[in-house]
């Protein structure tokens, strides 16, 4: 009898405790708005759907988390969750992922307040609209623009070229950290002007301890890799404080030397609004955190897999190389290096290639939103304040759209234009990535000189893929890169 009372109190207070979620949540705060919410649940109490989550990504299987989902609530393309800490609505079909990303004026940033903390509240990801174009508008030009292209190239050409030489007589290397670490040059180059090995290293650690925590539970417990990335967070504004700092006396000095190089820290240092209005201190470190941040582990990762993709797959590998020694052939004498207008206009495959690869690895798994008010989406209610996670992978994995999605195959892209909302490997609308220009520049030029001169031989083929906080090989791709005739 004892027994069989315990087993009753053990199921009610499991059945509580696996409902308080929803009453919470959704009884408590919806009302009858709850029951136009889409199919789905909000998992258990403070962990939601979080474990689920986490146990697909660190398995061979990462989709196998939104397979549950969807096999357990129908292919709808909108769901209720509980992640990162939020009730949330996870948006996975094209249609619904250009809403959300294009509708400005009924979804804002909705980035976890953990985030938040190690990429800066000023930066791009936490901003309101109109600061965001504000930003926009003073950094597009100094990144992306056709001018500031050009300029890059050289110097993008110079690194690839010499680190491709390094790597050549070094023997065995984590080809991915060489290429996170060549890429990382790029963009410090680019907003700091800043060339010496030792600064540029010591940053790129700090970036590492960073970005391991953007993903990670936001644990602020020592050992735990949030802690870290904390720490990481506090040493770089504090490198990047004295910069800012050091850049303002210069300027009040008046040692703007004549012939000195003007780099992305003079144009946020300038910067002003339209009622003169500047940026501060800590605006130019949150902004610089974030755009160093972006701007060289989503590059490092393409190129790597890009080289792998080819390299399993001959075939393709051969077509780009020839399209490659196609472009060197037809160069006038006396041209030394690549051009932007060879990049832009003479390189049809290499595009789909680089493509097909931000397809197939979708670097970026998901982005956050949050609602600015009751949103109807798909005759489903988005109650406001509720996070919206536009999930990439699922978009990007469509059999209807992509046949054989998780086949790497650069030819699906030919006479192909994928609709609105089903290729989205910069994001899309106001919140676009501001760099995809630049990293699809430097993916570009690093994949012409390798096609063209090297091969890449891995010592452990067969590693195991991990896919957070992005996808790689858990041996960073140990390789040799060997120079071929």
């Amino acid at each position: 009898m004892y027994t069989a009372v315990l087993v009753v109190v053990i199921a009610v207070l499991f059945w509580i405790f696996k409902n308080a979620n929803h009453w919470l949540y959704e009884t408590a705060l919806l009302g009858s708005k709850r029951f136009a919410l889409p199919p789905g649940d909000l998992g258990w109490p403070f962990i939601g759907n979080m474990w689920s989550f986490l146990r697909a990504f660190k398995s061979p299987y990462p989709d196998s988390f939104m397979d549950s989902i969807i096999s357990r609530y129908g292919n709808t393309g909108v769901y209720k969750a509980f992640m990162f800490g939020s009730a949330s609505v996870i948006v996975t079909s094209p249609e619904t992922c250009k809403r959300v990303l294009n509708d400005d004026e009924a979804f804002g940033p909705g980035w976890p307040l953990s985030t938040l903390k190690l990429i800066g509240e000023n930066s791009f990801v936490g901003i309101s609209y109109q600061e965001h174009k504000r930003l926009r508008r003073i950094t597009a030009a100094p990144v992306n623009g056709y001018e500031a292209l050009s300029t890059y190239l050289t110097y993008i050409e110079k690194i690839v070229v010499s680190s491709l030489e390094k790597w050549a007589y070094m023997g065995e290397i984590e080809f991915l950290t060489e290429l996170r670490q060549l890429t990382f040059k790029v963009i410090m180059y680019i907003f700091l002007s800043s060339e010496s090995e030792a600064i540029t290293e010591a940053l790129e650690r700090e970036y590492t301890m960073l970005n391991l925590g953007v993903r990670a539970m936001a644990i602020n417990i020592p050992g735990f890799a949030y802690h870290k990335a904390l720490k990481a967070r506090k040493n770089l504004e504090a490198t990047f404080g004295s910069i800012v700092r050091e850049r303002r006396m210069e300027r009040e000095r008046k040692e703007n030397s004549e012939g000195k190089r003007r780099d992305m820290m003079d144009a946020l240092l300038e910067a002003e609004d339209e009622d003169g209005r500047r940026l501060s201190d800590e605006e130019i470190i949150d902004v610089l955190l974030m755009y160093l941040n972006a701007g060289h582990e989503s590059s490092g990762h393409t190129m790597m897999w890009a080289a792998i993709f080819l390299h399993q797959h001959p075939q393709f590998l051969q077509k780009a190389k020839a399209e490659q020694e196609e472009i060197v052939r037809k160069r006038p004498l006396g041209q030394k290096g690549l051009t932007l207008k060879e990049v832009r206009s003479q390189m049809p495959y290499l595009t789909k290639v680089i493509d097909e690869t931000l397809r197939v690895v979708t670097f970026s798994l998901t982005v956050f939103r949050e609602a600015k008010h009751d949103v109807k989406i798909s005759g489903y209610t988005i109650p406001k304040g509720w996070k919206v996670l536009v999930w990439f992978r699922s978009v990007h994995f469509d059999p209807e759209t992509y046949p054989n999605p998780k086949e790497f195959n650069p030819s699906r892209w030919d006479d192909f234009t994928p609709k609105a909302g089903s290729f989205l490997p910069f994001g899309a609308g106001s919140r676009l990535c501001p760099g995809n220009d630049l990293a699809k520049l430097e993916v570009a030029i690093f994949l012409h000189h390798f096609l063209l001169n090297y091969k890449l031989e891995r010592v452990n083929p067969e590693s195991p893929v991990r896919y957070l906080p992005h996808t790689r090989p858990k041996d960073n791709c140990l390789a040799r890169i060997k120079r071929v005739a």
